[in-house]
């Protein structure tokens, strides 16, 4: 059976782009292969300094996964940090990774050109999720396109390795999420939680209700027609709700309506979609055993997977 990998930073609370652009496709993937999911709570720790938040978060998405419908029982949902091999492993990699390598590594550069604190860990992140792939033998790794680059570093250091030490590593391939659509946040740039742009996936309806009506749109008078085709509104509600964007179309053009209105409407959809997801959440919230249990089972499991790869690679350079 193929092995498809994929994981989540917990960076912050989760959102409308966290589920469209990564959670929703992954859950789509489970019934093709062994699917691994992670929660990247290592890779975390180059943007979120307080220990409360990243355990906050680091459950979040766990329980996010679940309340939205990862099947435990098929899939592999595990913490990051449960499974301290990756360090070993990527020490093992870092000996094979040229320096020119993770210099030309655009979210290290795009990072530093937004103010982030130039270190270690952000420099040589691409060598930690290289390991993070390559542990547990993976075949596929679903990714965006603005991703890809992260797939071809690992498959590099991957290569690098085979040539010097002999064949450990499988070199896995990428599975392009084309059909995922950029979120836009309420601001019209992507949706992003260092935007400050994003729409709470779990959020109580004041806590989602707040940003949806400030969406950015432009000064149409409220008696003339309002265009939604490649609006921030008309977007999100073709991710929302796909049936319901022919009709919304129809109803931004009516007479009389105005941008308030669409956005109650995109509102309702948004609550409408999310109601039974978010009412599963609670109950994690009340129930936190029941994550616990998934994750630690979750571990055991990743671990059978991950032992004798980081046995091969030991013995190849050997130790």
């Amino acid at each position: 059976m193929k092995i498809i990998l994929t994981g989540i930073q917990p960076s912050g609370a989760l959102h409308l782009g966290n589920y469209f652009g990564m959670m929703q496709p992954a859950l789509q993937m489970q019934e093709q292969g062994q699917a691994l999911y992670f929660i990247a709570n290592y890779h975390a720790l180059t943007s979120i300094t307080k220990a409360d938040d990243l355990q906050r978060y680091t459950f979040d998405a766990a329980a996010g996964f679940l309340s939205c419908g990862l099947d435990p029982q098929r899939t592999i949902l595990f913490r990051q940090s449960d499974r301290p091999e990756v360090h070993e492993l990527a020490w093992l990699l870092s000996v094979v990774t040229p320096m020119g390598l993770l210099e030309r590594a655009t979210s290290y550069k795009d990072k530093i050109a937004q103010g982030a604190e130039t270190n270690h860990g952000l420099f040589a992140y691409p060598v930690l999720m290289a390991a993070d792939i390559l542990l547990y033998n993976s075949d596929f790794v679903p990714v965006g396109k603005d991703q890809k680059q992260h797939l071809e570093i690992a498959r590099d250091i991957a290569q690098k390795f085979n040539d010097r030490f002999g064949p450990v590593f499988k070199l896995p391939e990428a599975v392009i999420r084309e059909a995922t659509a950029v979120v836009p946040g309420v601001d019209g740039r992507k949706m992003s939680k260092s935007y400050g742009n994003t729409i709470p996936l779990f959020g109580e309806e004041k806590e989602i209700r707040k940003p949806v009506m400030s969406i950015k749109t432009d000064s149409t008078p409220i008696e003339e027609p309002k265009r939604i085709e490649g609006t921030v509104l008309g977007q999100l509600m073709q991710a929302v709700n796909p049936e319901k964007y022919e009709q919304f179309k129809v109803y931004g053009a009516a007479a009389g309506i105005g941008y308030g209105d669409l956005k109650k409407d995109l509102l309702a959809a948004i609550q409408e979609r999310f109601k039974p997801y978010q009412e599963k959440f609670r109950h994690y919230q009340a129930h936190p055993e029941e994550v616990e249990a998934v994750l630690r089972d979750g571990a055991a499991r990743a671990r059978e997977l991950a032992a004798p790869v980081l046995a091969a690679a030991r013995k190849a350079a050997g130790l």
